[in-house]
């Protein structure tokens, strides 16, 4: 059961919107009958006793709209209703209109209306009227839903695609300590001091893990120093099998990137590409930001074969290539292929839109 009292109270955009249409119809009546008869102060009164009324039902039928909930009514339900209103008050304000101008504006002297046929097309004129002013009521209000369907839609994506990207980041962050962890057990007691200098680089990196858990971006200088924790503790473990080398332009080192994203990208290289060959093999970092197309290049490659399996191609890349989707779209790329020019080399190859620090 709805109650008029719950209806919420007009906005000021209904006041100005009121104002102007009844003013402008308040003006269009005048000018009319100021073309039958000579302009007056009486004539501003019929005027007023005209528009007035009419302009004061369509503020009832606000209110009777907004507490039967109509704006929720399928188009033939609405219209129905709105036929049989409209047709009630166009009858109703011909009564008031009839009443003041009969017994208070101009009365006459037998105070009797001027004929049914009359008192009809004065019907249908206010009939017209009351289907205008349904058609912008309802065509502003369904705007007005619309636009706050959107914005819905559009806040609903993004929470989605937050949550998206924080199970990502769950998937990701943790993704690099078991091998840290694993190479400090096997070092513990054969070598307790390289074993201490690996906990303070995987402590370093844990800090960095739990600080940025939920941030989106860091400056690709904070990433480099983690990149560097991370292949100290495999040159531990790798010894002399290990070869790297960091080539980085200084213009990017503020750039914006998504945290551990190198980390990932040189983490592969080493588990996939450096740890299974008895021989080692090399990995060379570059970075170098291009201000003509506004990416950063970056470009990791590696001793090693890239041998993808279809269904196969590894949680930590898979997940990197989504959030990479989610943050940037289209504009984003990452690739791992073999080098065409040099044997036995992997090159993954990121580029993403330049976004500097503030």
């Amino acid at each position: 059961m709805f109650s008029y009292a719950s209806v919420p109270p007009p906005s000021r955009l209904y006041w100005r919107a009121q104002l102007l249409g009844w003013t402008l119809y308040f003006a269009f009546n005048l000018l009319l009958f100021s073309v039958f008869g000579r302009f007056s102060s009486e004539l501003l009164l019929i005027t007023t006793a005209v528009v007035l009324p009419i302009a004061a039902l369509t503020h009832a039928l606000r209110y009777h709209i907004r507490a039967n909930q109509w704006e929720r009514l399928p188009p033939f339900a609405l219209l129905g209703r709105l036929l049989f209103m409209n047709a009630t008050l166009s009858v109703l304000s011909q009564v008031i209109i009839w009443a003041l101008l009969i017994w208070v504006v101009r009365p006459s002297p037998d105070g009797q209306p001027h004929g049914w046929a009359q008192f009809l097309g004065y019907c249908l004129n206010v009939n017209f009227m009351l289907w205008l002013w349904a058609g912008f009521y309802f065509g502003w209000h369904f705007f007005h839903r619309y636009k706050q369907a959107e914005v819905d839609k559009w806040k609903l994506a993004a929470a989605v695609q937050e949550a998206e990207m924080r199970t990502l980041k769950a998937q990701i962050n943790p993704h690099f300590m078991f091998n840290g962890l694993n190479n400090i057990r096997a070092l513990v007691m054969e070598d307790p001091a390289r074993a201490r200098n690996m906990i303070t680089h995987l402590s370093d990196l844990l800090r960095y893990s739990i600080q940025l858990n939920s941030a989106e971006w860091v400056p690709l200088q904070r990433e480099l120093e983690i990149v560097r924790h991370y292949l100290e503790l495999e040159a531990m473990q790798l010894e002399e099998r290990l070869t790297y080398s960091l080539d980085v332009d200084p213009a990017a080192l503020t750039v914006l990137i998504p945290p551990m994203t190198l980390q990932l990208l040189v983490e592969n290289a080493i588990k996939h590409g450096i740890a299974p060959r008895p021989e080692g093999g090399i990995i060379q970092l570059t970075t170098q930001p291009d201000a003509a197309t506004g990416q950063l290049h970056i470009v990791v490659r590696n001793t090693g074969r890239y041998q993808p399996q279809l269904g196969h191609e590894g949680v930590g890349l898979r997940n990197a290539q989504e959030r990479l989707a989610l943050l940037f779209g289209k504009a984003a790329t990452l690739t791992i292929n073999n080098d065409p020019t040099i044997a036995d080399m992997v090159v993954a190859e990121l580029q993403l839109p330049i976004q500097a620090a503030a």
